[in-house]
């Protein structure tokens, strides 16, 4: 329970200003690799892995606080 309560914090904390950038790219990069999933001949592969790493970069951006507060 204990780190279910400290993700809750992290995510509501404010995030750094590089990693806001950080998660923007990510947004861009799920966003690109979603049109190329879309298409029936799209890049599904090239298309999912762009899904997969956007995703991870824009959630771990957020978790991200800044420690020296």
């Amino acid at each position: 329970m204990e780190v279910l309560k400290n993700l809750k914090n992290r995510w509501n904390a404010p995030t750094p200003n590089f990693w806001k950038k950080v998660q923007s790219v990510g947004i861009v990069i799920g966003g690109l690799g979603a049109v190329f999933v879309a298409p029936p001949f799209g890049l599904t592969v090239v298309g999912g892995y762009m899904v997969a790493v956007g995703s991870v970069a824009g959630v771990l951006s957020q978790l991200t606080i800044d420690d020296q507060r």
